[in-house]
């Protein structure tokens, strides 16, 4: 059967979703995997990196910049995050209409489940590895029936990863479920990215090249560099730098690092050479970042 194509109920999913968000930013759940996203005010475009997950916006709106692309992610959408990819966002959200919404991760060992359970296509179209998707009613009811595992332990115990599972089938049905059926094929360039970007989020302190990195899934240098590229909107040592830089602020402004001790700790040999990267992406320096955190920040 189809997915139904109703329009989607802001106030509903939100009324019930606002008396869990306790503060700003991410906040776990107990649904391993499950986050709560709120913001009562408005932020300006700035670099961030998602893991892979699904983002759903009940209330308010984003704006993402991948590239040359703009995405628009608000209330009704979630966005398919199938790679961790640096990009940059905008929040649109204030005291009296914050932003609310869910993060649901990506278990890969549960979407190669339900992928082997789905008639199989194939497709040589590389898919995008982040969009955003309007929710249609069978997703703003997989979404409801998670909501109410979040408020509930006994229910979170019992039926938590069926819920889960079942946003996940959903999203695969989806019209851009094809990004995260072959996250999970293990064949094609898409699938060797995707296991280059696991590596990079493992090893990313250690001195790495472009040539190490193709060898590692199979490719050439040149066409490894090429698909990276098509794939991530960057080269990929260009990648690294800014997932390097992306780990040090969270070192800087949640752990309250020194900027030299986050500098050799996300892999750079020079703390000079880290803080003019650092204010040449953040637009501040690192030590400017460190003493406007606040314990909140996220």
């Amino acid at each position: 059967m189809g997915a139904s194509t109703e329009p989607y109920s802001e106030t509903r999913l939100a009324a019930r979703l606002a008396p869990l968000t306790t503060r700003d930013g991410f906040t776990s759940t107990t649904l391993p995997g499950v986050q709560l996203i709120a913001s009562h005010c408005g932020h300006p475009r700035t670099p961030l990196m998602y893991e892979p997950s699904l983002v759903i916006i009940v209330q308010g709106n984003k704006t993402g910049y991948l590239g040359e692309r703009i995405i628009h992610y608000g209330a009704g959408h979630y966005l398919i995050q199938a790679m961790p990819l640096p990009f940059e966002c905008e929040t649109h959200a204030s005291d009296t209409k914050p932003l609310l919404g869910l993060s649901v991760s990506l278990d890969m060992t549960m979407l190669s489940d339900l992928v082997a359970r789905l008639p199989s296509t194939m497709s040589t179209r590389m898919p995008a590895p982040m969009a955003a998707v309007s929710m249609d009613v069978d997703m703003e009811e997989n979404v409801s029936r998670l909501i109410d595992c979040l408020d509930d332990p006994e229910q979170a115990a019992a039926l938590g990863d069926g819920r889960i599972r079942e946003v996940l089938f959903t999203a695969l049905r989806g019209p851009q479920g094809a990004s995260l059926r072959q996250l999970v094929a293990y064949h094609g360039q898409y699938s060797r990215i995707a296991e280059a970007l696991t590596f990079l989020h493992r090893h990313y302190t250690q001195t790495l090249n472009v040539d190490a990195l193709a060898q590692r899934v199979n490719m050439s240098a040149s066409h490894f560099h090429h698909h990276f590229k098509r794939t991530t909107q960057l080269a990929p040592m260009q990648y690294l730098k800014r997932l390097r830089l992306l780990k040090a602020r969270a070192l800087l402004t949640q752990q309250g690092h020194q900027v030299a001790q986050a500098a050799t700790q996300v892999g750079y040999q020079s703390a000079s050479q880290f803080s003019r990267d650092y204010k040449r992406y953040f637009g501040r320096s690192p030590l400017e970042d460190r003493q406007r955190a606040t314990p909140a920040a996220s």
